[in-house]
């Protein structure tokens, strides 16, 4: 483990000379790259210098332990020390542990109303409300990309992008279907429903190479709208993009330029084929594997 936190030290100096260097800033790409990398490996190049330096530490106590006036004092720091260096030692073994390269990634979060027709959109919009406030106690940026509302406060759908260190890595786990059961205020007889509401939770992705032919898009443009007209649009802003071969199809009509709203979208397109890119390698390595099953006698 020891051998592999030098590498990872050595590493660390070299990046940190690299983003430095006035040749590599005026390079944006491969300063950005840099920059990533170099954050990358902050966190475990401290808790291994710490290790070092806890470990001077107790080295010094040991040695100290023979002298007759300073042995009590020097036991106490050397016990100190040890189980300062357990601790330590297992941080860096989490710390060790591979991360998904997307984690400290911004999101692309969409949330679309399912099963139980107005319930579900209220539920939706709960949804989408506890993870803006989850993300405003994080200090992240929340930014509305496209979203759907009905008329008595739900949303039939919304896609926002949250922006964040880390913003992946606490919410890649909610994607997925989310269900709630629970008396809705407009049941007059008190029953419980049951309404669904899919969530889809996608790194941005920047630098990796997704081929997008021109001509497997299809473009529409439409007017911006709120419930009950609100925040409507004079000119056709709003983007929508078909991705013909997939069926993957993605909407933005936050901002008042159409050419932002394209950008944006081609944005959630770039993460979205990226996605699918993931999971159909995903289903290769399973099918790979073929069926498993558990040991057990017969």
């Amino acid at each position: 483990m020891f051998d592999k936190l030098e590498e990872i030290e050595k590493k660390y100096v070299d990046l940190t000379a690299k983003i430095s260097d006035p040749d590599i800033i005026s390079n944006q790409s491969l300063f950005k790259k840099y920059m990533k990398e170099h954050s990358n490996l902050t966190d475990v190049v401290a808790k291994y210098r710490e290790y070092k330096k806890v470990k001077e530490n107790m080295d010094e106590a040991k040695e100290l332990m023979n002298d007759k006036e300073m042995k009590e004092f020097a036991e106490e720091e050397f016990y100190s020390s040890k189980q300062k260096l357990e601790n330590i030692e297992e941080e860096l073994k989490f710390l060790l542990i591979p991360k998904d390269e997307n984690d400290d990634s911004n999101v692309i979060i969409e949330i679309r109303g399912g099963a139980g027709g107005e319930e579900a959109a209220l539920f939706a919009y709960n949804l989408y409300r506890m993870y803006t406030m989850y993300a405003d106690l994080k200090h992240w940026q929340v930014e509305v990309i496209d979203i759907n509302e009905t008329g008595i406060g739900g949303l039939k759908e919304v896609s926002f992008m949250i922006k964040g260190k880390g913003a992946y890595s606490k919410l890649k786990f909610e994607s997925g279907v989310h269900r709630v059961q629970r008396v809705p205020e407009t049941e007059a007889s008190g029953r419980i429903h049951t309404s669904t509401v899919t969530v889809a939770v996608l790194p941005e992705v920047e630098d990796v190479e997704i081929d997008i032919n021109q001509n497997d898009l299809r473009i529409d443009t439409y007017r911006a709208s709120g419930a009950g007209g609100q925040h409507v649009n004079k000119t056709s802003s709003a983007i929508r993009i078909t991705h013909i071969p997939t069926g993957v199809v993605v909407a933005c009509q936050s901002e008042r330029s159409q050419l932002q709203n394209r950008e944006t979208a081609m944005k959630m397109l770039k993460s979205k084929l990226f996605d699918l890119k993931e999971q159909e390698h995903k289903e290769k390595i399973e099918d790979l594997k073929g069926e498993q099953r558990d040991i057990a006698w017969g």
